[in-house]
């Protein structure tokens, strides 16, 4: 049986017609920088991530390098990040001139760890190293523990750039003050920086990018940085970039936010398949550790995105032999991600050798990306598991 790790075409498939009359509307408009189709989206994606602004830009990665630019930072500046996410959340604070300094990760979550923010913000404030922000990553689709976070940012006096690229429309659970609340990612730091690569859950059919937040000045310095700083037209009085989400992108993400929690819904319901298969396997929590869901607990009637499962991750022994054995059976997998950010080699001056982060380099040598898309029948989710199953008792 062939199962892929992503399959795009059942969706497309499913929205064919309704994008080729949108796209065609765009072409037949002759707008094709900016205009009102990136409006439009701009105000849905605000609305749906609470928050009071978006701003469209070109790519998730220039989501993050438009809003450090927009925050001022630059050379001479660190950044405290996690050293376990995509290289585009380190290289975005390398572009800026600014240094990337890492918090090592929660083991269950592997997502950045706040006690570990907490211990590098007081080190480099005892050392005179200013901190000028964190960028916090909703890894693999839920949420980072937001509120200690938000409380060290205040106290220091420090911005928040959510790294939301793989947690649109996922739910934080803020349970200080006696009191639950629910957060959306990109509506809590100082701003929320979205991708749309087709990969992910609202994925384009390119690249594509979104920058949430709920501060209007900083709403339109990124409207200013995207477009070349110009503020008015042909007068520049700071350097920006060409970052403009394109029109026919913004079309597609459209027709396809309207399904988004339906396909959030459809990956969890995998995802309690998986979960069901592997118990039933005798494989949970021993041979395999299942990803873990922060939030779970707290959930009634399925209100809340508390995971939207842009990737389901699993934790094992011998994951590059179990990589191998699924491969040759026609089982799509992924290691996101083999190596972390502080080994990667164009930090290799700032010295942090290998042990520097003993969580994010654990994680590395252990998680595997298993099929988790909305169109996955159950079938192939059983064959997955009996798979695996075969690798661990032959």
């Amino acid at each position: 049986m062939n199962v892929p790790l992503l399959d795009l075409k059942p969706q497309m498939d499913a929205l064919r017609e309704e994008i080729l009359q949108a796209v065609t509307r765009v072409i037949d408009s002759t707008q094709y920088i900016l205009g009102p189709e990136v409006s439009r989206l701009e105000d849905a994606v605000a609305e749906y991530s609470g928050a009071s602004f978006a701003v469209g830009v070109s790519s998730g990665t220039d989501a993050l390098l438009v809003s450090l630019m927009a925050l001022g930072i630059g050379p001479g500046d660190r950044v405290l990040t996690t050293p376990y996410s995509f290289f585009a959340t380190m290289g975005s604070i390398l572009r800026v001139g600014a240094l990337p300094v890492f918090a090592d990760i929660q083991p269950a979550s592997m997502n950045i760890d706040p006690d570990r923010v907490a211990e590098q913000l007081k080190k480099d404030a005892a050392a005179s190293r200013l901190i000028k922000a964190i960028i916090p990553v909703h890894l693999y689709g839920q949420c980072a523990d937001m509120r200690p976070i938000m409380e060290l940012a205040d106290e220091y006096g420090v911005a928040v750039i959510e790294d939301a690229a793989q947690a649109i429309g996922a739910d934080c659970l803020y349970d200080g003050d006696g009191r639950e609340e629910w957060k959306r990612a990109g509506a809590m730091g100082t701003a929320g920086c979205f991708s749309f690569f087709p990969s992910k859950n609202l994925g384009g059919i390119g690249d594509g990018g979104m920058v949430t937040t709920n501060d209007p000045d900083f709403a339109d310095q990124l409207r200013i940085f995207r477009n070349h700083g110009a503020s008015p037209k042909y007068f520049h009085s700071q350097t920006g970039g060409n970052f403009r989400l394109d029109p026919v992108q913004a079309c597609v993400l459209g027709i396809k936010l309207k399904h988004l929690d339906k396909w959030h819904a459809q990956r969890r319901r995998n995802s309690d398949l998986y979960r069901q298969y592997f118990r039933e396997a005798g494989l949970a929590g021993d041979l395999v550790m299942l990803p873990s869901e922060q939030y779970a607990h707290a959930v009634g009637h399925g209100q809340y995105n508390h995971h939207i499962y842009n990737q389901f991750v699993i934790r094992v022994q011998k994951r590059d032999q179990l990589r191998e054995f699924l491969t040759s059976r026609q089982i799509g997998c992924e290691v996101y991600y083999p190596l972390c950010l502080h080994q990667q080699k164009c930090l290799e001056k700032y010295d942090m050798p290998a042990g520097s982060f003993p969580e994010a380099e654990q994680a590395a040598l252990e998680s595997l990306a298993l099929p988790i898309y909305p169109e996955l029948r159950p079938e192939q989710l059983q064959y997955v598991v009996e798979t695996i199953t075969r690798f661990f008792r032959p």
